[in-house]
C-alpha cells in the first residue's frame, strides 16, 4: 500500500480490530450493492470510505427530487439521471482508486448470477421482496455471503446470511415464500426519516465489512471479524434501541436445504 493510501486509512490501521491486514482485506474486496437509494446511498459512502477496492452498483431507478431527502450522494443536478450511473460518478470523485461498475438494470432471475459474480459479499438494500428473494437465492447458489438491510418507517433490519454454509440460515429461511411479490409497502406511501435510513444503511456497511474481515485468516482473532451469521439486528428509530434475534436454518427451506 502506497504512503498516501496508508495516510488515508491510518485511523483504520491503528485500530487493533482492523490493522494493516484488515485494511488490505478491504482493499482487495469486491462488494456488490443492490440498490443505490435510501439504504444504498449511505452504505456506499462508508464502503467507499473504508477503502473497498471494487464496487458493483445495481439500480434501474432514476433520481427524483424526493430522493434528496435521504439519498445523500445525489444533488439537484443529478435529477433525471440513473441512480447507478450517478452513484458510480460519486465514487470516482471520492476515490479514483476504487474500481467501480454501474448496471442501470433491474435484477431478475435471468441476470442475477452474472451481476453478482465474483463478489465477496452482496449488500442488498433494494425496495421490494421479489428482488430480495431473487438475490438471496442466487447468493446461496453461488456461495456468496449476503448482507441484508431494510427499513420500514422507524423499523430497521440488518443481518448477514450464509445459507451456503452448513447449519446456517439463508434469507428465505427468515421470510419464507410469502413475499415473492413486488406489491410491497413503499416509503412514498408510508413516509421515511432520512437520518434513520442513513443509520440503517451505515449499519449495513459495517455488517458487510465484518464479512470481508472474517474471510481473512490474519483477522480471525478480531471481534470485528465475526460475521454474526443469521443474527438479525432489529433497530427501533423511535425509542431508540436495538435488539437481536437469531434466525434458525429452516430444514424445509427450498433454497438452502434443497
Amino acid at each position: 500500500m502506497r504512503a498516501d493510501r496508508l495516510g488515508r486509512f491510518a485511523r483504520h490501521i491503528v485500530l487493533p480490530e482492523v490493522g494493516g491486514p484488515g485494511q488490505m482485506a478491504l482493499a482487495g474486496a469486491h462488494v456488490v450493492l443492490i440498490g443505490c437509494g435510501g439504504i444504498g446511498s449511505p452504505a456506499l459512502q462508508y464502503l467507499a470510505a473504508a477503502g473497498i477496492g471494487r464496487l458493483t452498483l445495481i439500480d434501474d431507478d432514476v433520481i427524483d427530487a424526493s430522493n434528496l431527502q435521504r439519498q445523500t450522494i445525489f444533488s439537484e443536478g443529478d435529477i433525471g439521471t440513473r441512480k447507478a450511473d450517478a452513484a458510480a460518478a460519486w465514487v470516482a470523485r471520492f476515490d479514483s482508486e476504487i474500481a467501480v461498475t454501474a448496471h442501470a438494470t433491474r435484477v431478475n432471475a435471468a441476470n442475477v448470477a452474472g451481476l453478482i459474480a465474483g463478489a465477496d459479499v452482496v449488500l442488498d438494500g433494494c425496495d421490494n421482496f421479489a428482488t430480495r428473494l431473487v438475490v438471496a437465492d442466487a447468493c446461496v447458489a453461488t456461495h456468496i455471503p449476503l448482507t441484508s438491510a431494510a427499513v420500514g418507517r422507524f423499523q430497521g433490519q440488518v443481518a448477514n446470511f450464509a445459507g451456503h454454509l452448513p447449519g446456517q440460515a439463508c434469507y428465505r429461511c427468515f421470510v419464507g415464500d410469502a413475499f415473492d411479490a413486488t406489491d410491497c409497502d413503499t416509503c412514498a406511501a408510508d413516509g421515511v426519516l432520512g437520518a434513520f435510513v442513513g443509520m440503517v444503511g451505515t449499519f449495513g456497511a459495517m455488517a458487510a465489512i465484518r464479512v470481508i474481515l472474517s474471510a481473512n485468516p490474519a483477522c480471525a482473532a478480531s471481534p470485528l471479524a465475526d460475521p454474526q451469521w443469521g443474527r438479525l439486528h432489529l433497530i427501533d428509530g423511535l425509542a431508540p434501541g436495538m435488539r437481536t434475534i437469531t434466525i434458525p436454518a429452516d430444514p424445509a427451506c427450498p433454497t438452502c436445504r434443497a
